[in-house]
């Protein structure tokens, strides 16, 4: 071969370049296309959280997990929570939501209370000052260490003042029966503090307003359910849904 040959093949190398199949190109563009995806699915979740999102009915949520948690400490001492707990003149000390932190995952918390002193006691001062989740609506603009989640209190209600009651006093019947109902902004309480409020407002909900969710508000129902209500449900149908024992027709709502 001679030298003008082996200069014209060296430059013929220069030009060419292999050919490339497209299988080879689809396999490997196809791979990096797949771990972008995948990163883009992991990394979506931590974005969505990063900006707030939250569950749609994050209140119904919450009175899902206080029913559940009701439930849980009926099996251990074999009724539900008093309204609140009270000294030795009867005074009230705690909320029957401070009784409940051990079954919601609370357990560290609870064991930080002194049970003997009141809720505002300084010696309980750090549970005061925590943010419980399970008992504040996020669409509520409250304080988060408050509450707009009430027991249905009293002698003919779910929930008896100072002792626990028994299932088997609701002959109502546990779907016609309310546990807790959501009240308003105005009406919230501090979560540790024994106070639910005055069963009327239930009754007269419709006139005060301010709700936090759209046409109406939330009960938990004493078979563990949680509905919406509306606030055109009807007085008579609302007193019936609070007494455990009134013998009243519930209907449909």
């Amino acid at each position: 071969m001679t030298e003008s040959s082996d200069h014209e093949l060296e430059a013929d190398k220069e030009h060419w370049k292999p050919e490339r199949s497209w299988g080879r190109f689809f396999l490997e563009y196809g791979v990096v296309a797949i771990v972008i995806l995948i990163l883009v699915a992991l990394l979506l979740p931590a974005s969505q959280s990063s900006t707030g999102s939250r569950p749609r009915s994050p209140c119904k949520n919450n009175l899902k997990q206080i029913a559940l948690a009701i439930y849980n400490y009926s099996d251990m001492y074999g009724s539900l929570p008093p309204a609140y707990t009270v000294d030795a003149e009867g005074k009230p000390l705690h909320s029957w939501r401070t009784l409940l932190l051990p079954f919601l995952d609370q357990q560290e918390l609870y064991d930080k209370i002194d049970l003997s002193k009141p809720w505002d006691d300084p010696a309980n001062e750090i549970a005061r000052n925590t943010v419980v989740r399970h008992f504040h609506c996020l669409d509520t603009k409250i304080s988060p260490t408050q509450t707009t989640y009430l027991a249905m209190v009293g002698d003919e209600f779910c929930f008896h003042p100072t002792r626990g009651r028994r299932w088997s006093e609701i002959k109502d019947g546990m779907s016609n029966t309310v546990m807790i109902f959501e009240t308003n902004a105005k009406h919230s309480v501090h979560w540790m503090s024994p106070t639910d409020g005055d069963p009327e407002w239930f009754l007269t909900f419709k006139e005060q307003g301010d709700f936090s969710h759209t046409g109406g508000t939330h009960i938990g129902i004493g078979d563990g359910s949680v509905r919406l209500i509306s606030v055109s449900m009807p007085t008579t149908t609302r007193k019936a849904l609070m007494t455990i024992a009134g013998g009243e027709e519930v209907g449909e709502y």
